[in-house]
């Protein structure tokens, strides 16, 4: 490891221990009314552990635009509670049903479907209450509200989940066809006719839908960790657009990483249940491109990525790392 390597591991490093002190905190100024199991399970999964890249990204992104840490550390926190969420919940039974994530059981499994639910619940508005109250000044906090909740909502991780459930359900057909023939003013549905046959969809179909929905379910709250930090720094639209751009391209390279490491992965390094996305009928990135092709495609947004942030220089070379 050379030396510039090694300054940039420590900053990360330096930076992670600060979101988590800030989490800890976040939690234990929790008052009285909060009930001690639900503190609980909320810190179960958000004081976990893991990469902590969202949170990471906002501080960076900032800094890379001539903000200050401190500043975008509520945004930080925020992006991480909305991404823990989403991750009680993806974890449920009706969702993705895992067993197992960061290593150690999942929140379901461990504090039962209700509590997780709730759990998810707390953080998802614990979220929104960090980023009103302690982002300064309050028209860059509003601003910063509404990013998150587009890129966490129904347009973005939300819809992007649905669309998912929607691709392992269907499979690979055309279901807007299906719904043509079943859906409109006359009921069809409601009449005893024979189920139409799926419309067979061409590979090249099937990776726009691939990648139209991890833009969404991924994509979105990686881009916006970005925006949030340009935003507390107050950078300019253009600068917002190349870390938006830098983000969404970083958010389809992770996608296609973790559907690979989902069949190459280990289980005990990675903290989770491996080879279960085929089992339950998912569109994934090695399904339809193989794994030679994919890891080139993960390559090549990751290589745009990097160009979209050059231009910031030192900064940009912080996030490029």
């Amino acid at each position: 490891m050379n030396d510039a390597t090694s300054v940039l591991v420590d900053t990360w490093r330096e930076l992670r221990d600060r979101v988590e002190a800030a989490l800890e905190r976040y939690l234990a100024e929790l008052r009285p009314d909060c009930p001690e199991r639900l503190r609980e399970a909320m810190g179960y999964s958000l004081l976990a552990g893991g990469k902590r890249l969202r949170p990471l990204l906002v501080i960076l992104a900032c800094e890379a635009c001539g903000g200050r840490r401190e500043a975008a550390l509520p945004a930080a926190c925020a992006i991480e509670m909305i991404h823990t969420y989403s991750l009680i919940h993806d974890d449920l039974p009706a969702m993705d049903d895992d067993e197992l994530r960061r290593g150690r059981p999942t929140n379901h499994k461990v504090f039962g479907e209700a509590m997780a639910i709730l759990a998810g619940d707390g953080l998802l508005t614990l979220a929104f209450e960090v980023l009103a109250r302690d982002v300064k000044p309050p028209e860059v906090a509003a601003a910063c509200c509404a990013e998150l909740a587009s890129a966490a909502g129904a347009e973005g991780m939300v819809g992007g989940q649905v669309a998912d459930l929607e691709a392992e359900q269907f499979g690979p057909t055309d279901r807007s066809a299906e719904a043509a023939e079943w859906i409109g003013p006359s009921h069809r549905a409601e009449v005893a006719e024979p189920e139409p046959s799926p419309v067979p969809v061409s590979p090249s179909r099937e990776l726009e839908r691939l990648e139209a929905i991890h833009r969404r379910k991924t994509g979105r709250l990686l881009a916006c960790a970005l925006t949030l930090g340009a935003r507390i720094a107050q950078a300019p639209p253009e600068m917002r657009d190349r870390l938006e751009n830098y983000g969404r391209c970083l958010g389809l390279a992770f996608q296609i990483t973790d559907d690979l490491l989902d069949i190459l992965g280990d289980a005990s390094k990675i903290g989770k249940k491996v080879q279960k996305d085929a089992g339950h009928g998912k569109l994934t990135y090695p399904g339809l491109l193989g794994v030679d092709e994919s890891r080139a495609r993960a390559r090549a947004l990751i290589e745009e990525a990097c160009r979209w942030i050059a231009p910031l220089g030192e900064g940009g070379r912080r996030l490029d790392a």
